[in-house]
């Protein structure tokens, strides 16, 4: 187990294109870190640089006490477990556990007592005499945990391992990685673009955007007080909405309507106002609205419309009312408001 640092890291490619960008993170021995954010953000090139398999271009990667930035991958004492589980198709699951501490030169003994120890933990125990093939998605992602685990290593990274599992299979071995991840107490970077997996997952978690780290917390932190409209806008389902408003004297105009507000701003002034579907809620007086449409999810119900000419999203409980197309109000906690500049995206005040 150790202490994973980087410091100001980049990466540019031939042409001067730029994936990563001054990251710098701290992440402590033992936390599961999670970095998300979409398709070409740079999370992927930041968790290959941390294994050895793409060459740093700026910044430093220490391991424990360790810089690494020149260090072989083999010589990391990092594990890696792949989106495409990378098992040897002509060896049976014993061997693919064994295979790198074999190549180590581990004594036969302590292979033998190190794999039988990671099937138990993983529910392999009837499954090594199988080959890949004779495998599902979901015992397939275990065997490539397994040969992760029997390393030992100082750190464990995840490159989004659960891309290729069904929604069902996602859930359930979400859980059991960080439960392992507890029982093993190893230091884990896990790369994912889906923000639920970060959000329950994470004891830290990072998000980035455009080679950029936007924001790192917890996931309650990053939730409840976004730092950009980026951050508010990609961490939750269905997404916060931004919403336009202008600044007054005793807080914040959106609507017609005015709520009470910290920001510093002169009167007038354009805001944007981020509020989340569950903090709005169906009142006898308040925000007008029209449910043009609904969605059912089972215990909740997305109600989709328009207010102050935006795109608007109100989560209920479930239940036949309102119905589609009809005109009801709204009313929300002044204190669940998040206002965002429009030039910037940057958060605004205490709000």
């Amino acid at each position: 187990m150790a202490r994973l640092v980087l410091d100001r890291l980049g990466k540019t490619y031939a042409g001067g294109v730029e994936a990563v960008r001054g990251v710098s993170l701290d992440v402590p021995d033992g936390a599961f870190c999670v970095l998300v954010g979409p398709s070409g953000c740079g999370k992927s090139t930041v968790l290959r640089m941390i294994a050895g398999l793409e060459t740093v271009t700026a910044g430093a990667i220490s391991i424990g006490e360790r810089v690494v930035n020149d260090v072989e991958p083999a010589e990391r004492d990092i594990a890696m477990v792949f989106q495409n589980y990378a098992l040897y198709p002509h060896m049976r699951v014993y061997d693919n556990l064994a295979y790198g501490l074999r190549n180590r030169g581990t004594p036969k003994a302590e292979i033998e007592t190190r794999v039988r120890e990671a099937a138990r933990m993983l529910g392999l125990g009837d499954l090594l005499t199988r080959y890949p093939r004779q495998l599902s998605g979901g015992q397939r992602q275990r065997v490539a945990m397994g040969r992760a685990i029997v390393r030992k290593p100082q750190v464990f990274l995840f490159d989004e391992p659960l891309s290729n599992l069904d929604a069902k299979l996602r859930v359930q071995m979400r859980v059991e990685i960080r439960r392992l991840q507890r029982q093993l107490g190893v230091t884990t970077v896990y790369v994912t673009h889906d923000q639920v997996e970060a959000m329950t997952m994470a004891d830290r978690l990072v998000v980035m955007n455009a080679g950029r780290i936007e924001q790192v917390g917890t996931p309650l932190e990053i939730y409840r007080r976004p730092e950009t409209r980026y951050v508010a806008t990609f961490m939750g389902a269905p997404p916060m909405n931004i919403l336009p408003g202008e600044a007054a004297a005793e807080g914040v105009r959106l609507a017609g309507a005015l709520f009470p507000a910290r920001h510093g701003l002169p009167p007038g002034r354009p805001v944007e106002i981020g509020l989340r579907p569950e903090a709005l809620r169906l009142a006898a007086d308040g925000l007008p609205f029209r449910a043009a449409f609904a969605e059912e999810l089972g215990a909740t119900r997305l109600l989709h419309g328009e207010l102050a000419g935006a795109p608007l999203v109100v989560q209920v409980p479930a239940g036949p009312e309102p119905a589609e197309g009809a005109s009801v109000s709204l009313a929300l906690d002044p204190a669940d408001l998040h206002l965002f500049d429009p030039d910037s995206g940057r958060r605004i005040g205490g709000g």
